[in-house]
Order: structure tokens, then C-alpha cells, then sequence
């Protein structure tokens, strides 16, 4: 465990090296052929297929552009970034209280509640007649409980949401009570979560919110579910869309030694129960991300040898992207480290001609990063979401009064026709000289 933890430190600190160096030389931005609605400009660009919902984004949502003046330090080191959003000291201001529940066939999976630090011991259930909206929090695949995590319950509890965090079995210290893993995009576990907390507050708006690794997740979820997700609308942080190219090739060599050796220590804790189906050796010696996936999902006795290309067609997290009925914010940026050239690794056909999704693209901000200034505010992108489902219930509001109001209208001006019709058959049956045909009355009304 000490050789582990020595070798991860040592490769972190390569790691801020090889960024300083990379940062020093000549610029590597390209282009990002993709169009943006009008208000996209400076540091950042909303990218979306233009409608009402859209262009009320653009003039609400004020923090979409408050992004530009980012610390010179942040924007010279994107991995540092990186690195503070992941390693650095979780919120002092927010505290969690578990919930375990049990899924369908016996497995775990953990609900942790945000509550202040003077509610500790218990976390007070709110009524089922409640109205406060509820933030879920999706964290990475990797079960890492972030500080950004954190900071991001914090801040929602600051707003008036209830916050909590939904952990996947065998992560965060959830028991691992089967042999069964959850597969990257099996959406299963989530619904049977998501239907619980429904059950409990069922007047309470849902949101949700995705973070790195996670949003793949959350993606599968809106995707199968389609409009009975029982989500108002989602967020996700640094998005990894293509999920079977990052495995193969996106992710850069010292990333993913870093991720990999994560990923080891936290199995080793279930080596015995997990060595049922897996050949535990082979998880030890494997090299690459995307080897450890395939053995523990592809080569166990349960998949029966599932090659990996079916593997990603069961988890694609856009295998279904077009059943999203939702509105999906995405917020990624330029330097991300770990995502990769955003001309190869952003779906931007997607953002232009689905109009449930739009992408915010900065051009800094690291991955699951985008640190304004100094560590100890809030980052930017966790109120830009929260800007954003504000924003998206507010325009539903508008447009369901709006949508009240003409029918209402239609209503009185049928009853009004059917009025004037039967003074009209009155008036013909009455009228020895059908006055009716003289006379053509026409108004006109103009705007």
C-alpha cells in the first residue's frame, strides 16, 4: 500500500512537470468548427441548436460569462487544476449522512445527504408534501468523492436544495454485499435510487448532476428513461462522451497510471470477494485502463467472455441520447488534461442539432476544474449550473402561463363565436330583407 501511494505522488509531481513545460510553449488551441448562439463571445461559447429556451439562456443566465477573468495561475497550469478539483481538502462546511439502500437483487448502493455541520448525527427527513428541490449528485466512476463534490453540496444547500450524493456499490465505503459490479453505463441502480427519492418527496422538482467519469452515468439514465426520468433538467461537469475512445487512446499515459493505480487500491479491499468471478492476478498486472475494464467486465464468469465491442453497446453513454426529453447543460473546457483535443473528443453535431442539450466551452478551466480565483470560492461552473436550472424552471413557468392564457383566449373566443352565430340565425330568421348581405363588416388589427 506505501509503494502505491509513493508511486502515485511521484507521478502526480511528473505530471505538473510535463504541464509546465507543454504550457511554455508556442499555444495549442485549434479552432472549434461549431456554431454558438448570439451572446457566446470572449472566454466562453454556448453551443446549441437555437430556440426560445436558448436565446432566454443567454439573457438570464449572467454567470455563464463571468468565467473570463480567471486567475493567471489556473490558466497557465491546467493540470494543476486539475489536481486541486480532485485532491484538494473536501468543503469543512458541509458534512454527509448515509442512507444505504438495497437494490433488487440484494446488492448496496449508498445515498450520502448533505447536511450542515450541526446536523450530524441525524439528518432531518423532510415531508413528503415538501417542495424543496433536490440536487443528485453523480461523482466520478472511480467512486473518489471530490472536493469539488463537496463544494458543489455545499453550494447547493446555500441556495435552498437538499444535496445528495449517489454511490455506486463497493465505492465510498459501500459494502459490497454481491459479486456483481456496476457495469460504466448500466443505469439500473440509479433508477432504483431515483425512484426512491421520488417516493419519499414526489412534490419535490429532482435535479441532477453528473462530474467527470460520472456523466456517462447520468447520460444513460436520461437516455433509457427518456420523459420518466423524473428529472427536471441535468448538468454535466466535464463530460467524457466517447467513453470506448477515451479507454483505447484518449486518456494521456500519466493520467491513467495514476487512475490505475487508484483504481487497484481501492479493489484490493475486495480482492477475496471479487476473486469468485475475476482472476484477480490479471487485475494486478494490467497496464491500462481499458485492460482493467475488460477484466472485470468482459473476462468473469458472470459476461461469459462479452467481447469489448458489445460491452460498449450495452454502455455507450449516447447509445440513446436522442430518448433525452430533458434539458442538459454540459460544461467542458479547451485544456481539459485528461478529455483530450476537444475536435476529437466533444460531439458537437449533437449540441447543434439536438435542442435538450447545450455545451458551455471555455477555454479554461482543467477537468472538473474551473477555479475563478482562489481555492476557498466556489467554483464557477457549479453556479453556472445552478444559474441554469433556475433559468430552465422559470422559462417552463413562463411558458405554461403563457400556454394558460391561450387557451383561455381560445375559449372565450369560441364562446363568443357561438354567440354571435346564434344572434346571427336570429337575426336572418327575423329580417324580411337580409340586412346581413348588405352590410360586410371587416376590422383590422394591427401590432
Amino acid at each position: 500500500m506505501l509503494e502505491w501511494t509513493v508511486s502515485l505522488l511521484g507521478t502526480l509531481l511528473l505530471l505538473l512537470f510535463l504541464t509546465y513545460k507543454k504550457c511554455c510553449c508556442n499555444s495549442f488551441w485549434t479552432a472549434v468548427p461549431a456554431k454558438a448562439v448570439e451572446g457566446g463571445q470572449g472566454d466562453f461559447k454556448l453551443i446549441c441548436k437555437p430556440s426560445a429556451l436558448a436565446n432566454y439562456l443567454v439573457k438570464q443566465c449572467k454567470t455563464f460569462s463571468g468565467f473570463s477573468d480567471v486567475h493567471w495561475l489556473w490558466r497557465t497550469f491546467p493540470s494543476l487544476q486539475t489536481l486541486v478539483g480532485t485532491l484538494g481538502p473536501v468543503d469543512i462546511g458541509v458534512h454527509f449522512v448515509r442512507e444505504y439502500l438495497q437494490m433488487s437483487d440484494e446488492g448496496l448502493v449508498a445515498l450520502d445527504w448533505a447536511v450542515r455541520p450541526g446536523q450530524l448525527q441525524k439528518r432531518r427527513r423532510a415531508s413528503s408534501n415538501s417542495s424543496v428541490p433536490i440536487l443528485l449528485v453523480i461523482p466520478n466512476s472511480f467512486g473518489k468523492i471530490t472536493r469539488n463534490t463537496s463544494k458543489m453540496c455545499h453550494l447547493a444547500l446555500m441556495h435552498g436544495y437538499q444535496a445528495v450524493i449517489f454511490n455506486r456499490r463497493c465505492q465510498n465505503g459501500c459494502p459490497l454485499t454481491t459479486v456483481k459490479l456496476q457495469p460504466y453505463g448500466d443505469p439500473n441502480d440509479l433508477r432504483e435510487a431515483i425512484r426512491y427519492i421520488r417516493h419519499c418527496q414526489p412534490s419535490s422538482r429532482l435535479f441532477a448532476i453528473g462530474e467527470g467519469t460520472g456523466t456517462g452515468l447520468l447520460l444513460s439514465y436520461l437516455g433509457e428513461c427518456g420523459s420518466s426520468s423524473y428529472i427536471t433538467a441535468a448538468g454535466c461537469i466535464s463530460p467524457l462522451f466517447r467513453m470506448q475512445d477515451w479507454f483505447e487512446t484518449g486518456c494521456p499515459w500519466l493520467w491513467q497510471s495514476a487512475l490505475l493505480l487508484y483504481q487497484k487500491i481501492h479493489l484490493s479491499r475486495y480482492a477475496t470477494a471479487l476473486g469468485q468471478i475475476i482472476n484477480i492476478e490479471k487485475i494486478w498486472g494490467s497496464r491500462t485502463l481499458k485492460g482493467l475494464e475488460e477484466i472485470i467486465f468482459c473476462q468473469n464468469e458472470i459476461s461469459s467472455n462479452l467481447t469489448w465491442e458489445a460491452y460498449w453497446e450495452r454502455n455507450d453513454p449516447l447509445r440513446d441520447v436522442d430518448e433525452v426529453a430533458i434539458p442538459v447543460l454540459c460544461i467542458c473546457s479547451k485544456d481539459d488534461p485528461i478529455r483530450g483535443d476537444p475536435n476529437n473528443t466533444l460531439p458537437f453535431e449533437l449540441f447543434e442539432t439536438n435542442p435538450h442539450f447545450f455545451l458551455l466551452l471555455t477555454h479554461h478551466g482543467g477537468h472538473c476544474g474551473f477555479i475563478k480565483e482562489d481555492m476557498s470560492n466556489t467554483m464557477w461552473s457549479h453556479s453556472a449550473l445552478l444559474d441554469f436550472f433556475k433559468s430552465t424552471v422559470d422559462f417552463f413557468l413562463m411558458e405554461e402561463k403563457m400556454k394558460g392564457l391561450s387557451r383561455r383566449k381560445r375559449k372565450v373566443s369560441i364562446s363568443m363565436k357561438r354567440t354571435v352565430q346564434d344572434r346571427t340565425c336570429r337575426n336572418e330568421q327575423s329580417c324580411p330583407h337580409n340586412i346581413h348581405e348588405i352590410y360586410n363588416w371587416q376590422r383590422s388589427y394591427t401590432r
